[in-house]
């Protein structure tokens, strides 16, 4: 996949001077509790497995930043990225970390279904947030996090990186400034639903509080490869209640430039349906004599339709990218890359566009600038929020496939009001039970 112009060539506009980073007088602040704009920005890093700890590290990088505390269940992985960050505070609990006053933000990369929770007590603890993707585990959870940060004033990143790459912002400005004419259809790719865990029970480690790992979820067998680690043997990234598998993990990247070039940032699909079986989980067991095993189930096909008449279709598309298909032709988008079918719908530069989205070079440093300016970063909590709720609309419609044995019935879905006016199953898919002790925080 190519990328057929440049930003520089691309636009015949001042659309690059939106990119161009604030300056502001010494000694000003941009709120309370927040850096000035001649000061380092103190960060506290909650999460320390691979995502955390190639963040905190990015974020290390920057002369402008202090990585004050590192905050992990596993005291091992804590300690060893604290010391990588150059000697930070450790912390097993990260509610002691978002007591300290000298911590202006945090980096959010635990796993999924704590990730709203921290988000929340976060913000209401004064912190901005870097936070991972998916910004939840349910749609509730989404939509509160969103109201904890307007009404902290908190500035909200979501680690859809794609928001700040060239070529992605390239195309859907193309197509959000009418290349492929009328759209007609978008295509995502077909992400599995998350899996049933049934792996047998390890010891548990000294350093780890596993309990607290579990959180809000009833605890389950530790198991270290199958679960503890985030993929690949499985790990907790596929299976529920931990996780919304890959529809919610690299679907939140792939929908969200579905999103974004379909100008849906602050709304959705309006229906949702399966085809083909009902969904059947599979559920994980680990083979006897060690080695990998395997997990067969059954995901009928999703499609859902946007105001307009658009069809979203989940087949074959780029993972983490999206096709999108027009009267004219159809552009498929990938990581900082595009291509276009015909070939010659990408070659005339976009002149006099009436369509500018915001530009971002770089996802972090979008977020540390947003920080100073109080401005809403590239990827706000609310994009997060709606692209992570198609994701979520997904799994939904397959479950309930699940719970009524059939397929092909059309759940409407009020994205305002985000309810189904039609479907009491899926309005109970809308949250899940926690466990006491780890409620989600009052935000209402």
């Amino acid at each position: 996949m190519s990328k057929h112009t440049s930003r520089r060539g691309f636009l015949k506009t001042g659309v690059a001077a939106a990119a161009a980073p604030m300056i502001l007088p010494s000694g000003v602040l941009a709120a309370n509790g927040n850096p000035g704009a001649n000061d380092r920005f103190v960060i506290g890093a909650i999460g320390a497995g691979r995502q955390g700890s190639g963040l905190t590290t990015r974020f290390a990088g920057y002369e402008d930043v202090a990585i004050a505390a590192v905050a992990d269940v596993d005291l091992r992985r804590a300690e060893s990225l604290a010391e990588e960050a150059g000697g930070a505070d450790v912390y097993q609990d990260y509610r002691e970390l978002l007591e300290r006053n000298d911590i202006d933000a945090v980096v959010d990369a635990a796993p999924d279904h704590w990730r709203a929770i921290i988000d929340i007590h976060a913000v209401q603890a004064g912190k901005d947030v870097y936070g991972e993707k998916p910004v939840s585990m349910t749609i509730h959870e989404g939509r509160q996090l969103v109201k904890a940060v307007r009404e902290n004033g908190a500035v909200f990143q979501t680690g859809t990186q794609r928001r700040s790459m060239e070529g992605n912002y390239d195309a859907c400005m193309l197509v959000r400034n009418g290349r492929l004419g009328k759209i007609e259809k978008a295509v995502a790719s077909d992400y599995p639903s998350p899996w049933r865990y049934g792996m047998p029970g390890e010891s548990v480690p000294a350093e780890l509080d596993w309990d607290m790992w579990c959180g809000p979820v009833m605890p389950v067998p530790y198991h270290e490869r199958g679960l503890f680690i985030q993929r690949g043997e499985p790990g907790w990234m596929s299976f529920w209640p931990f996780s919304g598998g890959e529809m919610l993990n690299n679907g939140a990247h792939g929908l969200d430039q579905i999103q974004w070039a379909l100008g849906m940032d602050d709304s959705g699909p309006i229906e949702v349906w399966t085809e083909g079986e009902p969904f059947d989980p599979p559920t994980y067991k680990e083979p006897e004599g060690g080695g990998r095993g395997n997990a067969k189930g059954r995901n009928p096909k999703v499609f859902m339709r946007y105001p307009g008449g658009i069809l979203l279709e989940f087949g074959d598309a780029p993972v983490g990218g999206g096709t999108i298909v027009g009267e004219e032709g159809a552009i498929v988008i990938g990581t900082n890359a595009y291509e276009f079918d015909p070939s010659e719908l990408g070659e005339a530069p976009l002149e006099d566009p009436e369509v500018v989205l915001e530009y971002s070079s770089h996802h972090y440093r979008n977020w540390l600038d947003c920080i100073r300016s109080r401005e809403k970063p590239i990827a706000d909590v609310e994009i997060g929020h709606r692209s992570a709720t198609v994701c979520h609309l997904a799994n939904i419609a397959r479950w309930v496939s699940q719970v009524t044995g059939e397929t092909g019935q059309h759940l409407e879905w009020d994205p305002v009001e985000e309810r189904f006016t039609n479907s009491q199953w899926g309005n109970h898919f809308l949250d899940r039970p926690r466990r006491q002790g780890y409620e989600l925080p009052d935000v209402d």
